[in-house]
C-alpha cells in the first residue's frame, strides 16, 4: 500500500487560518500549515515536510513554532529541526504526579527561545545516528504566586528570573514510515541522550534521555484504518535543569502528550506516557475520519522519586482533510482526564 506524495507532485501546501482551543490557551487565531515534498522523485524517497503555527490566544500567550523533517537523496541524511519564539503566561501546578487543577495551580509568565537542530545519517536501512544542538532561553520570567502566603514548588525550586540550556545531543533513530505527516503503518523509534554544560553557556551542568517508540498498524487496508501505539519515556540523568525544562505534561516535541489535561499538569524528574489511538473513516472518500483514544501518564515524587500515581486520560475525535497529496488532516479531539479534567484540542497533523 502506497503512503506518500505522488512523483510528480513535488511540493504540496497547506495553509489553515482558524480559530483554535487547548486548556492551556482558551480560544486562539492561529495560521498553521506545512509543506510537504520530496528530495527527488523516487516512490522509496521519504516524505519531507516542514510545519508551522502562529497563534495568539485569549490568554495573550503568541507563539511561534517550526519544525522541519527534511530527507536527502536517497535517504541518506535526515534533518531534523525545532525552532519555536513564546511569549506565554501559563498556570502550572507544582512538582509531583498528583496536583490538584485549582489548589496548585500558579501562574508563570516568560519570553522563550527554543533552537533544537538535528542531522542523522544512515548507518544501515532505516538505522541512522544522529548528532544535535538544544538551546533553551527563557527571560523575563514572573510568577504569580498564591494568594494564601504558600511558597511555590516553582519559587523553592529556585526562583529564577531567567535561564539558559546550551548542550549537544546524541541520538539513535529508526523510522520506516514512508509518511512522517500520516503514517498508515511502520514503526519510529528515537533515543535522545542530552548533555548541557556551562563550558557552552548552560546555568548549570545536567542531561536528560527521551525515549520515544511508535508502532503503527494497518486495520482494515480498503479504508486505510489504523492502530497507532505510542511510549514516551522522559528522564533527568543527572543535574539541575531549569525548572520549566523538567519533564512535563504536553511539554514534548510537539505537546501532544496527556490529552485530557492542560499543559503542564503533571511535572517531575521522571515521566512515563503510554497512548493507543484507533483511526478510521468516515466517508469513503476520506474527506472525514475519525479517532478514539485512551492514554496514561505517570511522573515521579519529587521527594522519593517513585512512581506512585497514574493519570488516565481518553476522548474522541474527528479529522477533515486538509491536503489530500500529503494527507494532512486537521484534527479535532475532545479529551477527558482524571479528577474532572477535560477539553477541547486543535491541531494540523496526527498526534504521533
Amino acid at each position: 500500500m502506497k503512503d506518500s506524495i505522488k512523483a510528480n507532485k513535488k511540493f504540496q501546501f497547506s495553509l489553515l487560518p482558524a480559530i483554535g482551543y487547548t486548556l492551556q490557551t482558551r480560544l486562539a487565531a492561529i495560521i498553521a500549515g506545512n509543506v510537504a515534498f520530496h528530495t527527488q522523485k523516487d516512490s522509496l524517497q521519504k516524505i519531507s515536510s516542514v510545519y508551522f503555527n502562529i497563534a495568539y490566544t485569549q490568554n495573550k500567550q503568541f507563539t511561534v513554532p517550526i519544525q522541519s523533517n527534511i530527507w536527502t537523496k536517497n535517504n541518506k541524511y535526515n534533518f531534523v529541526g525545532d525552532w519555536r519564539y513564546m511569549k506565554y503566561p501559563q498556570d502550572t501546578y507544582g512538582l509531583g504526579g498528583n496536583n490538584s487543577l485549582n489548589k496548585d495551580a500558579n501562574l508563570i509568565d516568560y519570553s522563550y527561545i527554543r533552537i533544537y537542530q538535528t542531522v542523522f545519517k544512515k548507518v544501515i536501512g532505516n538505522l541512522y545516528g544522529g548528532v544535535g544542538y538544544n538551546m533553551d532561553y527563557y527571560w523575563n520570567i514572573k510568577e504569580q504566586g498564591y494568594t494564601d502566603g504558600r511558597k511555590s514548588d516553582y519559587e523553592m525550586y529556585g526562583n529564577e528570573k531567567k535561564s539558559f540550556a546550551s548542550g549537544f545531543s546524541l541520538s539513535a533513530l529508526f523510522d520506516d514510515r514512508e509518511n512522517s505527516i500520516n503514517p498508515l503503518n511502520g514503526q519510529y523509534a528515537n533515543i535522545v541522550y542530552r548533555n548541557n554544560l556551562t563550558a557552552l553557556g548552560s546555568n548549570e551542568n545536567w542531561q536528560s534521555l527521551v525515549i520515544d517508540l511508535r508502532k503503527y498498524f494497518t486495520v482494515n487496508k480498503r479504508r486505510q484504518n489504523v492502530l497507532a501505539l505510542w511510549f514516551y519515556n522522559w528522564n533527568v540523568l543527572s543535574g539541575k535543569p531549569p525548572y520549566l525544562l523538567l519533564p512535563a505534561t504536553a511539554w514534548d516535541t510537539y505537546t501532544n502528550t496527556g490529552r485530557g489535561f492542560i499543559q503542564g499538569r503533571f511535572r517531575s524528574k521522571y515521566m512515563v506516557y503510554l497512548e493507543s489511538e484507533y483511526r478510521f473513516r468516515i466517508t469513503d472518500n476520506g474527506l472525514l475520519g475519525g479517532v478514539v483514544f485512551v492514554n496514561a501518564q505517570s511522573l515521579s515524587e519529587w521527594d522519593t522519586n517513585k512512581f506512585e500515581y497514574v493519570q488516565p486520560a481518553g476522548g474522541l475525535g474527528l479529522r477533515i482533510k486538509l491536503n489530500k497529496q500529503s494527507k494532512t488532516n486537521i484534527d479535532i479531539d475532545y479529551g477527558f482526564g482524571k479528577g474532572g479534567s477535560r477539553g477541547l484540542f486543535i491541531n494540523v497533523g496526527e498526534i504521533f
